[in-house]
């Protein structure tokens, strides 16, 4: 546990290093947040870029680390020689006003990431959240899997199949599990940190892209506690009894809290609500997004500080623009929807600049080259860096499978229009009801002659399009990455308007109660989602299937296969770390993959092990697993496996099988 954490820390401190040494005059506390994120940047990409040399081991940890100082030594050669920004007063109250919000976030996000991620109980389950039941499993499996690897590795659950999802988050905990952190740990520790930083960029970003403090904190506000109107759906009956005379509101309050999915964010049966809480249903349980906001957010600030006019002079020039298109082209293999947003919202601010040009400068030729030639430098580079990641990865998922068919389509309006087959809900108001008053508050704030603002939504704009109007992948839902960024950067312009609005109803003795009325309005869904993500329980994985998982990763081979059922809370994948032949549609189905043959293979040897022994070697299988869930899926027959294959393992949940060599 010491050595992952000590490695973790020369890595932000080589990260907080090179940006002082690169980024001097920005402020002090921009920097400590961009050397954080960048020391993270490193450690999830120099210990995989040694993996694919060699195999992702402690050795290419030690590697990484020697790259990690030279890369800091060579920032140090390359340093801006200008003095630092100093710490000041104002940087003293910037931070005080950021912590604010950022120490009650990021302790919520700690506790929800020791509840919902493999919380060890008394008798020895492994229990999670609602939010994480399904995906976490999944990233278990990176997490367990990679370890000992080489690069490109294949999918732990659907082996002979690079593994092109992106899947430097889960290394990262990979990493930590290498270095002697347990699982939870490995897990836990860096997306707490990484929740933070989201945090704190937020509110950097506020603070460089609005006017003052109040509308940095409601920015930020408005983004993490995102909820819209769905509580309407919750209470519509709330002033009434139940027939047991019991108030409706406690009833429904109730039901909100234990019922699967019954938040006022996330309702996609009747009710259409699909604005789900970005700390709850994304950050927490999707951790590749996490990872993905944690980098995009320097970029997108990065991007304001090197090409918005105003800021060219003072935080801009070639070592940010630089930073800015290596940092933008290492994105893909994080989050995929992160480097695409931050790319569209890069062509809407060059689109702007064009057009606009430097209001300090005469129009002509040369200003607009002058402005034109940075974004052309970035995009060489990102375009560099990045194209090999989506060639040997993305576009290797987005067109793999046995047809071979582009995950891309038209399709209009996002969830309320699935699979094109009709809205079901007005288009204004699905936005209206979905997102609730901030939406009909950027609607007022656009006509506005503000060209931040609009420089802004110029960001914004391609992302909305097209996420509007193409589907990137099985799951229409998944739009919705490219959907939150965009309104990231919307909430800096409603925090602003809000904030005109605000001041102009100065001396109206109801401004208090307006005020009061808008921000239950605003957040009360999004409280009573979080408000049950932090008390939803439920077991994942039995003690039993603990013993089952601890004895794959003990005493069996880093590259043994196991055959299993398809179920997603499978112990020998996620907790063993080993490969099986067949994961679950679950996952597999939004990743482009038909598994029918597999699972009819599977199927034909537990029914009947004898006659179908060829399974096994079509797979290149060395255990069998056989536990409840194979039970009641299967008719399988215990008694030939036992007859021909040596049990190694057995307790009240699982016995295991291997196949002997030959």
């Amino acid at each position: 546990m010491i050595a992952s954490l000590a490695y973790m820390i020369f890595h932000l401190a080589c990260g907080l290093l090179i940006v002082r040494f690169l980024l001097p005059r920005h402020r002090p506390v921009n920097r400590i947040w961009l050397g954080l994120c960048l020391g993270l940047l490193m450690e999830m990409w120099l210990p995989a870029l040694a993996a694919f040399v060699s195999a992702f081991t402690r050795t290419a940890h030690l590697a990484a680390a020697g790259a990690a100082a030279l890369l800091t030594a060579a920032a140090g050669l390359l340093r801006d020689r200008r003095s630092a920004a100093a710490w000041d007063e104002a940087e003293s109250r910037f931070l005080r006003q950021a912590l604010l919000l950022v120490i009650p976030l990021t302790v919520l996000s700690g506790w929800l990431q020791y509840t919902h991620v493999m919380r060890i109980d008394l008798a020895g389950n492994w229990r999670v959240g609602q939010s994480t039941y399904g995906d976490l499993p999944m990233h278990l499996s990176f997490i367990t899997g990679l370890a000992g690897k080489a690069f490109p590795a294949d999918y732990p659950f659907y082996p002979g199949t690079r593994l092109s999802y992106p899947f430097l988050t889960d290394s990262l905990s990979t990493s930590f599990y290498l270095l002697g952190a347990p699982l939870q740990a490995a897990t836990v520790i860096p997306a707490t940190l990484m929740m933070s930083l989201c945090y704190l960029g937020v509110l950097v970003l506020g603070r460089e892209m609005t006017a003052g403090k109040r509308t940095m904190l409601l920015a930020a506000l408005l983004f993490f506690l995102n909820g819209g109107l769905g509580f309407l759906y919750d209470f519509d009956l709330a002033g009434g009894r139940t027939a047991s005379g019991e108030l409706t509101v406690l009833a429904r309050i109730q039901h909100i809290l234990e019922g699967w999915y019954q938040t006022p964010t996330n309702q996609p049966d009747p009710n259409n609500l699909r604005w789900s809480n970005v700390i709850a249903d994304l950050m927490i349980p999707q951790r590749t997004l996490l990872g993905g906001w944690c980098m995009v957010i320097p970029c997108l600030y990065l991007l304001d500080a090197a090409f918005r006019p105003a800021q060219r002079t003072r935080l801009g020039g070639g070592r940010a623009v630089g930073l800015l298109g290596v940092w933008a082209g290492s994105l893909p293999l994080i989050h995929t929807h992160s480097f695409l947003a931050l790319a569209l919202a890069s062509l809407g601010a060059l689109t702007y600049d064009m057009i606009h040009g430097d209001p300090r400068e005469a129009p002509g030729r040369r200003s607009r080259w002058k402005i034109f030639l940075p974004y052309l430098i970035y995009g060489v580079i990102a375009a560099a860096l990045s194209l090999p990641q989506l060639f040997g990865f993305t576009f290797a998922q987005a067109f793999q499978g046995e047809k071979g068919v582009s995950f891309l389509k038209f399709q209009f309006n996002w969830v309320n229009n699935p699979r094109g087959a009709g809205m079901r809900d007005l288009y204004g108001w699905f936005y209206m009801k979905n997102i609730g008053l901030p939406f009909l508050a950027l609607l007022l704030a656009l006509p506005e002659r503000n060209p931040r603002w609009r420089r802004l939504f110029a960001m914004a704009l391609p992302i909305i399009l097209a996420a509007e109007f193409i589907r990137f992948q099985p799951n229409e839902y998944d739009n919705n990455k490219l959907f939150y960024l965009a309104w990231l950067l919307c909430c800096m312009i409603v925090a602003e308007w809000t904030g005109v609005i605000w001041r102009r109803l100065k001396g109206l003795r109801a401004r208090p109660v307006i005020a009061g009325l808008t921000a239950v309005t605003v957040f009360l869904s999004a409280g009573l989602t979080l408000w049950r993500e932090t008390v939803s329980d439920y077991i994942a994985f039995s003690a039993e299937s603990v013993e089952a998982g601890e004895f794959a990763r003990d005493h069996t081979p880093e590259d043994a296969v196991f055959l299993t059922g398809t179920q997603h809370l499978n112990p020998v994948l996620s907790i063993g770390g080993r490969t099986i032949v067949c994961g679950p549609d679950l996952w597999l189905y939004w990743h482009g993959f038909d598994t029918s043959e597999r699972q009819t293979d599977i199927s034909a040897f537990m029914n009947d092990p004898e006659k179908n022994a060829w399974v096994l070697s079509k797979y290149d299988v060395d255990y069998i697993l056989v536990s409840s869930y194979e039970r009641g899926n299967y008719q399988v027959d215990e008694e030939k496996l036992t007859e021909h294959y040596p049990l190694v393992f057995e307790n009240g949940e699982a016995r295991i099988y291997q196949v002997p060599e030959g």
